[in-house]
């Protein structure tokens, strides 16, 4: 697969957050509204609120 997301998919995809349209930025998603950014871990956006993501 040479998209890291398809198009289809970014069309539909909003921040959880803020409900703002996301575009992509290298491997992660990022809010035009909030600029929150998610990554994307094997093809799979990872769109969770800051209160659910795991500590490093």
């Amino acid at each position: 697969m040479s998209e890291i997301i398809s198009k289809e998919l970014l069309e539909i995809l909003a921040c959880p957050v803020c409900k703002g349209d996301v575009e992509l930025k290298g491997k992660e998603l990022v809010c035009v509204k909030c600029k929150r950014s998610y990554p994307i871990i094997d093809g799979v956006p990872h769109m969770l609120p800051d209160e659910l993501r795991e500590k490093p």
